[in-house]
């Protein structure tokens, strides 16, 4: 098994295509196509699914049980060669859920690197994703809103926000408090915040009426933010989303706030992970909405 093997295997599940993959990698399809089957050789089953016709890539059950160990075999190998620069700057790996990186981190990220004293490599993860990856060590740190039971991963409740709603139609005057019951749920536009706010949900609205879109990442938001479309957000969302243009409203009988924890497995990385909390801290201590609880 080599590295240009399992570099193979995750760059057409990556890419969704082999001809893309040979692209990316600039080899041929042919050239591509022996590394894995020479991979597959070596562990004795198959990977992909391939049949005439096919155009998009299918793991094989083998196959999805073997992409977080390739991925972490990869990362291995990155440590590995880094040896030879022991005189790098320190690497912080890093994951968060899409609202607090869209959101809140970018400032973080800028004061962390202002020094040029650490490396940075961050990855966006659901809260599920996020713990399988500090268990595993390639995350040192994340940041996640549904905790989990670890043996292995403390998770540390940080900061906590309410919520308030977002619309491009004006319901009222600016942060006045609406009522819940007077959300038409035809026009919702639904995310997925944590447990707790999945319950209010089902307690507030009728569940047979579909929202209008329902996502699980928070990347597309916005774009659907049109017309008399309505969503219900964490503080710290609205409060960018304001600065565009959106209007943002509280909540009567509004859901238990969000508290946002982080995971860390070990101290190995402790200096640039409480570099991190503590301009994370500072950012928050000056938002009226938003409360530290560590």
């Amino acid at each position: 098994m080599t590295s240009s093997e399992i570099e193979a295997f995750l760059s057409i599940i990556r890419c969704g295509n082999i001809s893309i993959s040979a692209k990316e990698l600039y080899v041929t399809q042919s050239a591509l196509s022996r590394r894995l089957k020479a991979l597959e050789s070596e562990l004795g089953y198959q990977l992909l699914i391939r049949q005439k016709g096919m155009h998009n890539i299918q793991l094989t059950e083998e196959g999805k049980a073997f992409l977080p160990v390739a991925e972490k075999w990869m990362s291995l190998w990155e440590e590995t060669s880094a040896i030879r620069n022991l005189d790098q700057k320190p690497l912080l790996k890093m994951a968060s859920i899409g609202s607090v990186s869209t959101y809140i981190l970018p400032e973080i990220f800028r004061d962390f690197l202002k020094d040029n004293k650490y490396n940075l490599e961050f990855h966006l993860y659901h809260s599920q994703e996020a713990y399988g990856y500090v268990e595993s060590g390639l995350v040192d740190f994340a940041f996640v809103s549904n905790p989990m039971y670890s043996k292995t991963v403390q998770t540390i409740p940080f900061f906590s926000e309410p919520f308030v709603i977002a619309s491009n139609q004006k319901l009222g005057r600016e942060h006045a408090v609406i009522n819940t019951e007077s959300l038409a749920p035809q026009n919702e536009v639904r995310l997925p915040w944590n447990q707790e706010y999945d319950s209010w949900h089902r307690q507030w609205f009728d569940e047979s009426i579909y929202p209008n879109v329902f996502l699980d990442q928070m990347s597309l938001m916005e774009e659907f933010l049109a017309n008399e479309n309505w969503a219900i957000v964490p503080w710290s969302v609205g409060e960018k989303l304001e600065k565009k243009g959106v209007h943002i409203y509280n909540l009567s009988n509004a859901p238990t706030d969000r508290v946002i924890y982080y995971l860390v497995k070990n101290d190995e990385k402790k200096e640039l992970v409480d570099c991190v909390l503590q301009l994370l801290r500072t950012h928050i201590e000056e938002k009226k909405h938003m409360k530290i609880l560590v």
